[in-house]
């Protein structure tokens, strides 16, 4: 996962960076992977930060200096049309303000990500947060006074100063806003409120990580566990029916006990953002979301049309996993095992030297980069005592990425390291091709980058397979990529809209009237009706473990990423130099072009049913592939 915290001067970010302080986002592509009792002690897998800052003092300096200019910001209020060299100026200051500012977020939420019981990283996260409220309240008169001075007037400045060019993509989309910027006092008064807006999220992360009382079961084998997401993460993979079921039971019970806060919680972070929607005067919380990336309502709507369309893939998917596990039935604890077991070790290592291996077809430059990448102190490789799980890759302009994961020596490990690579490697050429005012790139194109990877990998595995078990392994775990990054993804993305839409038509929510919008979908996903697979009502509980839900209308875009690097996977692989360039100039694009428009250029049309078609003619593709491998004596 992409944590996009360096943040492109859009003139708008303050907010965005308090959320993501806010949230600290998991991982979905390695599904919760949980720490170990105890870390491995090797610097070398351990991220160096002393490249942000000497010590926490160093950067708490550097956050109060930070804040000591901003009343310089405010002061160039009804400056901005005087002439080039003035409007390049204050532009300058605040690309200055939020590139240090993103430094600061990143030192504090990589320390919370490794140690979530380190109280002081607790608070500088509030800090930050705060300080990004600040921001956004002492720049939010710059919008409606760009707007104010009109696209001629700001054409006419950018042409005559080239210092304003790297600032012109930001200028024209202030311009692109204008039907929904307030004006500069509206502004700086929802900067202000912003913390308070969007605390649901920092508050549910709380309930779930720290303060829900876990229950510890006995196991068949007199063994004892924890079903907190850790042991519920470990437990549902099992390849006993019996544990797997307790586990289920045990935890989802739990987790229901707390539908209603869970619902509260999430229900005003819904309230949040049909709020905003409206006082920016957009149709949708959803039509509102989309619009900051000028990404087509019809994507999102196309991708929840075709996904459902594709229901009997799905269904097919399941069936074939009822019957490599040999099942008389099908129930949700069913979906976590590998329907293949490999009996083999993936150490980092190996996870390094088959990532290189699967990247090649992307080029001799790209693997270099690669390689470098992997020389330096520049991941936190594995589980801790108090660290978060999941995995994710964050970045500061003008230093480096850095990656965040839980290795733990399973092929599900290696396909994750691939993934936030994916990212470094994004963010690393978006850095060297263009300035930070257009580096940062979009949630829509990150998950392309990191999901290529993924699609590189699984292939390149397939291919020097040399069993039909090892086939049967890759295949299925690509299958399974495919079942969780495209379909659960849309799933997650269809109970946004839902959920979203019955504010927005008045109705009251709760968490039992979400538990209701979700139980329906799971039902109607996983084929109950038809008998394919059982959902007990007591697992439509699993919407208040979806944290990504306090950062609406995100989750879509894993599948439609996993549609988009399916096609630059297989045009990459079949093709020449022309296909591979065609989509790393999408990566080194960064923020400099509209997402959606930038994979429309290198072939990809979101908004049409094409891609997601193709992705499903691939899955049903590999499951003719298993079906022809069970078929065969062995």
């Amino acid at each position: 996962m992409h944590m996009k915290n360096r943040l492109r001067n859009r003139l708008a970010g303050a907010a965005a960076i308090a959320l993501f302080a806010a949230l600290s986002p998991l991982s979905m592509a390695q599904a919760q992977q949980a720490p170990a009792a105890a870390a491995k002690v090797d610097e070398r897998y351990v991220w160096d930060l002393s490249v942000l800052y000497k010590d926490r003092a160093a950067w708490d300096a550097e956050r109060k200096a930070i804040a000591a200019e901003l009343p310089a910001l405010t002061a160039m209020k009804g400056t901005l049309g005087k002439d080039a060299a003035t409007l390049r100026t204050a532009l300058d200051k605040v690309s200055s303000i939020y590139l240090r500012m993103n430094r600061l977020s990143v030192y504090m939420s990589t320390q919370f990500s490794t140690n979530a019981r380190d109280n002081a990283a607790q608070e500088g996260s509030n800090l930050v947060r705060q300080l990004g409220a600040d921001i956004g309240s002492a720049t939010a008169w710059m919008e409606p006074e760009i707007q104010e001075l009109g696209a001629d007037k700001i054409s006419a400045l950018i042409k005559a100063d080239k210092g304003l060019e790297k600032h012109a993509f930001g200028l024209h989309d202030t311009l692109r806003k204008k039907a929904h910027t307030l004006g500069h006092e509206a502004e700086a008064a929802l900067a202000a409120v912003g913390p308070a807006m969007y605390n649901a999220g920092s508050t549910y992360q709380l309930l779930t990580s720290s303060d829900i009382d876990w229950p510890t079961v006995t196991l068949p084998d007199g063994s004892t566990a924890k079903i907190n997401q850790v042991g519920y993460s470990k437990l549902r993979e099992r390849p006993d029916r019996a544990v797997r079921k307790l586990a289920f039971d045990t935890f989802w019970t739990k987790f229901g006990q707390y539908t209603n806060t869970d619902g509260s919680l999430l229900a005003n972070r819904i309230q949040a953002g049909v709020a905003m929607a409206k006082l920016r005067n957009y149709p949708s919380a959803v039509a509102a979301s989309l619009a900051q990336n000028d990404i087509p309502e019809s994507v999102y709507r196309t991708l929840v049309a075709e996904t459902n369309k594709a229901l009997p893939t799905l269904h097919r998917y399941l069936k074939i996993r009822q019957r490599m596990l040999n099942l008389p039935d099908l129930h949700y604890y069913d979906i976590y095992p590998p329907i293949v077991e490999l009996d083999r070790k993936f150490p980092i290592d190996e996870a390094k030297t088959l990532t290189l291996a699967a990247v090649k077809p992307l080029g001799k430059d790209y693997s270099r980069g690669l390689e470098e990448a992997l020389k330096g102190r520049w991941m936190h490789v594995y589980p801790a005592e108090g660290k978060r799980p999941g995995a994710y890759q964050t970045g500061v302009f003008g230093v480096h990425p850095f990656v965040f994961l839980n290795h733990q020596d399973t092929f599900d490990s290696v396909s994750t390291f691939a993934h936030e690579w994916g990212h470094g490697m994004h963010t690393k050429l978006a850095d060297a091709t263009q300035p930070y005012e257009t580096s940062d790139y979009s949630l829509f194109v990150a998950e392309v980058a990191s999901i290529t990877n993924e699609v590189l990998l699984s292939d390149y595995m397939l291919s020097r397979s040399e069993t039909r078990e090892e086939k049967l392994f890759y295949l299925g775990h690509a299958l399974d990529s495919m079942r969780g990054t495209f379909f659960r993804q849309t799933m997650f993305a269809e109970f946004e809209l839902a959920t979203h839409d019955a504010m927005e038509r008045g109705e009251a929510l709760s968490g039992r009237k979400m538990n209701d919008i979700y139980c329906d979908l799971l039902k109607r996903y996983h084929g109950d009706k038809e008998g394919v697979m059982k959902i007990d009502d007591a697992y439509c509980a699993e919407w208040q473990m979806v944290n990504h839900f306090y950062r609406p209308f995100y989750v879509y875009q894993y599948a439609t990423s996993m549609a988009a690097a399916a096609y630059f996977g297989e045009q990459i692989e079949k093709g020449g130099a022309k296909e591979r360039d065609a989509y790393l100039a999408v990566l080194k694009a960064g923020g400099s072009q509209y997402p959606y428009q930038l994979l429309k250029q290198a072939g990809v049309d979101l908004a049409t049913p094409a891609p997601y078609q193709a992705l499903i003619r691939r899955m049903n593709a590999t499951m003719d592939e298993i079906e022809k491998l069970l078929n065969e004596k062995k």
